[in-house]
């Protein structure tokens, strides 16, 4: 380092003496590029290969509304004002950013049969610009008054894709060396369609879409699977919607939503559908809609560990799914949701965290036990609902088809094909991999709290045991103690401090991760009758003083 050398150490059947050494320069290969007013049309790209491409993390980014998201705006292939143009049977590997980026205005872009893989950053993506965007807020916290807000619903102007297909294409090894990735994003774009792509060995995403604008997407037929390999509290498919409608101030944005019951439609203008598709994340959710996702409409997919999670939005129509070995997360969900859970085969009870509301209908669902059951129906929910084996016909294979006896039946469930998941060119089929098979849970009984309610000074206090407590509450990592219930007499709730729904991370400027690390805390500073400790709010870090006598 000191003397600015590079060394090479090459392997025993590399001679230096007469090898050919290649260094990338460029970032981008083939670029077609027009506008919306005078687009280049039926550009056809085909039977070609790129690779070894430099690097493009270290880039400027922008942020994609707040989405958590920030992106370089480029491409080895970048299209922005193209019409009817295609990019297909090419094979885009080694490569240091995105493959495919599609910005601004695109139409009827055909992207198919492709080979990517071994790629620094995403594999394709569809970007608008944020000038279309009616009050764009782009950081987590950044909010647009109402009384300053574009109150019209849909896009402002044309400078965004739209009536496009990714289809047949073979994803995989994406996102080495920027994580923040999908093998398909779609961002302030509207009618996308992605269908029978295989994705999997990614860090986050295999399908990520970051805003609710504008909706109208098609996602079907994906095999989508070993996701979230580098990161956290996300899913195989992944979406946000933090529109218009949505507030960092949980108080502030139900206030909001209870007077303009359809703000959500301001944004999300068309109806997102997700069908007929197989995912399996291990590290996150199958289905995650996470922050305002909203106006979905989820059937027949396979989900294949880790369930369907939904966090506060509106109007998700979820169906005749199977939900191996798991169920829905709902979580802080709106008392006006509107959502639909009916007609899925479901492993687990509800994992939920925080509901203001159970949705608009939950019920003819099959779980696997009575307790399980049970647990809904306190809420008088699922009242039509039954449990037992669904009787699935041969999952050693990946078939969850149901046999005719099957409890499924009294439900209203329905099969659906268990074969077509995926890339179907016989070229790309053979060299695609599959999900691994799960294996089943045989005794899916209601699991109680990893750790038990705790009182300190009359308020409730648990540890975070779960990535779906980490998820409902905004964490970083698995980790906190979780303020259930308070006492407006206790002194720790007094003069601004606790509050229900509070999570304690920091004590005395050290990070705690139970409430034995808390208690402990409390103990080596007793004599202070103070603590100084930081929670997490409504998403957000804030330092507190509580009184502790």
């Amino acid at each position: 380092k000191a003397n600015a050398k590079l060394y090479y150490y090459p392997t025993a059947k590399i001679n230096l003496e007469n090898a050919k050494v290649e260094v990338s320069t460029l970032k981008s290969l083939i670029q077609v590029i027009g506008t919306a007013k005078n687009p280049v049309k039926n550009v056809t790209i085909s039977n070609i290969g790129l690779q070894h491409t430099e690097r493009t993390f270290m880039e400027n980014y922008e942020p994609l509304l707040r989405s958590d998201w920030t992106i370089y705006r480029g491409g080895v292939m970048f299209f922005e004002g193209t019409e009817n143009c295609t990019i297909t049977n090419s094979i885009l590997k080694d490569l240091g950013g995105n493959a495919i980026l599609a910005s601004k205005y695109n139409a009827n872009l055909r992207i198919t049969e492709n080979h990517i893989y071994d790629c620094g950053g995403s594999a394709i993506s569809f970007i608008g610009d944020p000038s279309a965007v009616r009050s764009p807020a782009f950081q987590y916290g950044e909010i647009v008054p109402y009384s300053e807000m574009d109150t019209l619903p849909g896009p402002k102007n044309e400078l965004y894709p739209r009536n496009s297909l990714v289809e047949n294409n073979l994803i995989h090894r994406i996102g080495r060396t920027e994580k923040q990735t999908a093998g398909v994003q779609i961002a302030m774009a509207m009618d996308i369609t992605i269908r029978s792509n295989s994705i999997y060995d990614v860090p986050r995403a295999g399908i990520n879409i970051g805003d609710g604008t504008w909706g109208g997407h098609l996602i079907e037929k994906n095999d989508v699977f070993n996701t979230v390999l580098e990161t956290s509290d996300h899913g195989s498919f992944n979406s946000w919607g933090r529109d218009r409608f949505w507030h960092p101030n949980r108080k502030v944005m139900d206030s909001m939503t209870l007077e303009h019951p359809k703000m959500y439609t301001w944004d999300a203008i068309k109806t997102t559908t997700i069908r007929q598709n197989r995912f399996r994340c291990d590290h996150g959710w199958d289905i995650d809609l996470d922050d305002g996702s909203s106006n979905y409409h989820i059937y027949n997919n396979l989900c294949l560990n880790n369930g369907i999670k939904l966090r506060e939005g509106f109007e998700r129509v979820v169906e005749n799914n199977i939900l191996v070995n798991n169920s829905l997360h709902p979580h802080v969900w709106f008392a006006n949701s509107l959502d639909v859970f009916k007609h899925n085969i479901v492993a687990k009870a509800y994992q939920d965290v925080g509901l203001k509301g159970w949705g608009d209908d939950l019920d003819y669902n099959l779980f696997s036990n009575e307790e399980s059951m049970m647990k809904s129906q306190i809420y008088s929910r699922d009242i039509h609902s039954t449990y037992g084996d669904p009787q699935f016909k041969d999952s050693s294979t990946l078939d969850f088809t149901v046999t005719a006896d099957s409890l499924a039946s009294t439900i209203g469930f329905k099969n659906f094909p268990m074969n077509g998941f995926g890339v179907q060119i016989p070229a790309l089929k053979k060299q695609a991999k599959t999900p691994t098979v799960p294996v089943l849970n045989s005794n899916n009984t209601l699991v109680e709290d990893k750790s038990p309610t705790v009182e300190w000074l009359r308020n409730s206090l648990k540890s975070v045991d779960s990535e779906q407590e980490q998820s409902a509450y905004g964490l970083n990592s698995a980790a906190g103690v979780i303020v259930l219930g308070v006492w407006n007499k206790s002194p720790a709730v007094q003069n601004n401090g606790l509050k229900k729904g509070d999570v304690i991370i920091a004590v005395e400027g050290q990070p705690i991760s139970t409430v034995k690390d808390f208690f402990t805390m409390n103990q080596n500073h007793q004599n202070k009758g103070r603590l100084e400790v930081v929670v997490m709010r409504n998403q957000s870090e804030k330092k507190l003083t509580i009184q502790t006598k």
